[in-house]
Formats: C-alpha cells, structure tokens, sequence
C-alpha cells in the first residue's frame, strides 16, 4: 500500500489540473519521468455519491500512472465517506481533498479553496474521510483565502494533521490572488516547521532549478501550469532533485513521436471527449517555427487521430525546409 511517510523523498507530484491531467495525460507524464505521483482532475464527491456516468469516468486510470491519487471536492462530509469508500475500491493509491481551487464556479459553491472560510467544515471533511478508508488521505490548499494570516494558518494546518491527514500539499499564494502575482513560499517552509507530516510546495515552478532553489527542506514539489505542451520538464526537475542530467529534447522534431502517442492514448482511453480535450494540448505543443500559428488553428479543430498524424507530417516537412 502506497504512504506518504515511506515515499521516496524528495516526490515529484503532477497536480490535479481539469480539463488537463487525464488518464492520457499522467500516462505520458510517466512516460517521461516514471517517479511522479499523480493525482486525478478534482473528482466531485457529489458525483460519485450518486453514481454520475461522467463522474464516474473520471475515476478510470491505467495500472502504469501509480501510485495515483484521487481528488475529491465537494463540501458534504457524508459524501466524502462514500466517495472515499468508492475510491477505494477501484483500486486508487490515495485520496486527496480540494481545499485549492480558485474557480469562481466552484468557490461560489463552498467547494474547492472556499472550505478554508470553514475550518469547523474542513476539519470534518479532512476528518470523515479518514475514518472511512484505509487509504491514505491527503489535502492540497492555499494560504489563505483572501489573505493569509499566519495564526490561523497554523491552527488549520495542525487540525488537519490531527484528523488523520497523512500529507499536505500548499499553493504559495490565496484564493484571492489566483494565478496572479508571485507565489509566496514562506507559509509553506512554515508548514513544515509546525508539521511532522510530509508537506509539498506548489506554485510557479517553471524550471528545474526554480524547483532545487524552492524544495530547501520539503518533502517533494508538485508541478502543475509548467506542464502545459511541456511533460518533459517533469523528467528534467526529476533527473534534477536525482542529482542526475536529463537532455530533453531540442526541437520539435524529436517531441512529435510522444506527442502523437499522448494524442492516441487521449482518444484510445477517452473517445471523442479525449478528441477534444486533446485539442488544447496539441496547442500549446506546437509554437515557435514559422506558420505555427497555421498549424495551431488546423489542430484545435481536428476530429480524429489520422487527422492529427497527417498535420504531423505536414509540420515536418515544413521544419525540414525551414532548416
């Protein structure tokens, strides 16, 4: 059984982004650097509690993307029990609650970042969820909601670790702030003072070393917006927080046999919703070469694999001539 506490140190995590870190997408993520711990788009605990087809969708994952964490949202104890009951029995590693996201859609409904208004709240969530698996159960949060203040900060995160909690991941910025701004670490080395659980940092690592400069005494990083048309900086934090070198690949060229295998696995795993889901990622892919941009416009409108493998070839050929 996975463990936070027994994981090697320090863990590299994909954060759970909608709309980006699918089934295809951890996939190719472990791919390129095999010692990531992934976790799923946040998964709604309603969801699960009445059986939603496409709830439950979300919750399918191919043996190769373990250890892999589940996150829930939602903001109904109850309903965190039987989510937590669900996911266990699929076979997940652990399960992760949102206390994160910022989307107005979903704060607006005291879920996601909105909880940490609610420390009463939270700490039930973080606590009923615990009791109902033998999971492991983590949170990824903020520093705040509309600001961060360092008291109640400390006494939410210390609840947290008396509920059961066995790790916690934190965004360096609040609720308030977004994506905007820079992200603020101090809260999280804090954490880690006030702590004896495994703590991570996330926000604004955008190269591997950003990641070895802000890791200092954390126990891992979790990568998120970075990976967007770029999984192979996963292999390069990896090979980084190792000691080790990674060269990754230099041009477009040598990217397109993992791209058009993300592509396959997207709509393999996923059908036509991999198709469009597939489409932003292929986007942000291909930049930086002449008539890019003419490319970038035929791909966020493709309507199958074939498609796709065909502008592929198209945009070698054009690499080839523009050398």
């Amino acid at each position: 059984m996975f463990s936070w506490d027994k994981a090697k140190k320090p863990m590299l995590l994909l954060a759970p982004m909608a709309g980006y870190t699918d089934s295809a997408f951890r996939q190719v993520i472990k791919k390129v650097a095999p010692s990531t711990i992934c976790v799923t788009e946040l998964i709604s605990a309603d969801g699960i509690k009445f059986g939603g087809k496409r709830t439950m969708e979300y919750l399918t994952f191919d043996e190769s993307e373990r250890p892999l964490i589940v996150q829930l949202f939602g903001k109904k104890p109850e309903f965190f029990s039987v989510a937590a009951q669900t996911v266990e029995s699929l076979g997940a590693d652990g399960i992760d609650i949102n206390m994160g996201c910022p989307a107005r859609k979903v704060i607006h409904s005291l879920h996601g970042s909105a909880l940490l208004t609610k420390p009463c709240l939270a700490e039930e969530i973080a606590r009923t969820t615990v009791e109902s698996t033998k999971l492991p159960v983590s949170i990824k949060m903020r520093v705040g909601f509309k600001d961060y203040d360092e008291d109640h900060f400390i006494k939410l995160i210390q609840s947290f670790e008396k509920a059961g909690i066995k790790a916690l991941t934190i965004h360096g910025r609040t609720t308030k702030q977004g994506f905007l701004g820079t992200a603020d670490w101090d809260p999280i080395y804090l954490a880690k003072k006030h702590l004896s659980i495994p703590v991570i940092g996330n926000g604004d690592i955008t190269s591997a070393q950003i990641a070895k400069t802000r890791l200092k005494d954390l126990d891992g990083i979790m990568i998120g917006r970075a990976t967007f048309g770029n999984p192979w900086i996963m292999a390069e934090i990896e090979a980084a927080l190792k000691g080790k070198k990674y060269t990754r690949p230099k041009s477009l060229e040598e990217k397109i046999p993992l791209i058009l295998e993300h592509a396959r696995l997207a709509i393999e795993t996923s059908g036509r919703k991999g198709l469009l889901e597939m489409r932003k990622h292929l986007a942000t892919y291909v930049k930086g070469f002449e008539h890019a941009s003419a490319f970038r416009g035929r791909l966020v409108r493709v309507e199958s694999l074939e498609e796709i493998q065909e502008i592929f070839k198209e945009i070698e050929v054009a690499l080839e001539r523009s050398e």
